[in-house]
């Protein structure tokens, strides 16, 4: 049963990394006007490398349980762990309301948790 909830964490984690790229791509980038167009380019790859990222730790979360080594699973369940709460808290803080990205960050985080 740990192994499903951490390999649920890791599903979710790519799928809430996915989301993210794509509504960057398709809602906030159109709409900002960043200048010099240098800076709205860096902004953008730095935006991604978030992205992918978190479909790593959603990767490593997957394979975890097929790992030799409980040591390296837990690393990685408490490394997934201090990263989505981490982006969870910002988001909350940031929105300041009900928000489905704080929800579901929060939700790899708890999974994480069952998984560990």
């Amino acid at each position: 049963m740990r192994d499903l909830a951490v390999q649920a964490a890791g599903a979710l984690a790519i799928l809430v990394a996915l989301t993210h790229g794509t509504l960057a791509e398709l809602r906030v980038f159109p709409a900002a006007r960043i200048e010099p167009p240098r800076t709205r380019r860096l902004l953008r790859l730095l935006w991604q490398a978030g992205t992918v990222d978190w479909i790593g730790m959603g990767v490593l979360l997957i394979a975890s349980p097929l790992f030799g080594s409980q040591l390296a699973r837990h690393w990685v369940v408490a490394i997934a762990i201090c990263v989505y709460a981490s982006a969870a808290a910002a988001n909350a803080l940031a929105i300041r309301r009900m928000h489905p990205g704080w929800l579901t960050m929060s939700c790899v985080v708890g999974l994480a948790l069952a998984g560990l």
